[in-house]
């Protein structure tokens, strides 16, 4: 049984992997490369973080967050541009996936990756540089959501997959 499962796997995958795996360090490079003094400002950033009293429902939760975020406009960018450089590939992985006919499965995966991680750029940007502590809690709390968002969207490519494979039954 393992090994027909293994023969029906295309010769493909592990290409888009190891293409997935080594984007993601051009990207940490590129992101490095391109931030100026990026080790300070990762430095300053955990340097920064403290614990805060946030308001939840009728009394307050101590949470994790930088005490000046505004100070870290630095490291916030270099963030943003590592989120948006893996959605960017996700794109590329997508196109891939297309072009050799991946399971579906694995094409719904990376519909819902690249939701998470372009939208994640888009709320980066939104929040994150914002330079608030407000935007720092919004930037998790909508990480969260996105999480959501992308399991449904992978579900939908599933779900339009079986919908469009299988005839609808009169009633």
């Amino acid at each position: 049984m393992v090994r027909n499962a293994a023969r029906k796997r295309s010769p493909y995958e592990g290409l888009i992997t190891a293409l997935a795996v080594g984007g993601v360090f051009i990207i940490i490079g590129l992101v490095v490369v391109s931030t100026s003094n990026i080790v300070e400002k990762t430095n300053s950033f955990f340097s920064d973080l403290t614990t805060v009293s946030y308001p939840f429902g009728s009394g307050t939760v101590s949470l994790v967050a930088p005490a000046n975020p505004a100070q870290q406009a630095g490291f916030f960018t270099a963030v943003m541009n590592f989120i948006l450089g893996v959605g960017i590939l996700q794109i590329i992985i997508l196109a891939i996936r297309l072009a050799v006919r991946s399971t579906i499965g694995r094409i719904a995966e990376t519909v819902g990756n690249l939701i998470f991680w372009l939208v994640g750029a888009v709320v980066a940007n939104i929040f994150l540089l914002a330079g608030t502590r407000s935007g720092w809690f919004s930037f998790w709390a909508w990480l969260i959501i996105l999480v959501g968002i992308s399991m449904i969207a992978r579900f939908s490519v599933l779900f339009a997959e079986k919908s469009v494979r299988k005839p609808i039954q009169p009633l």
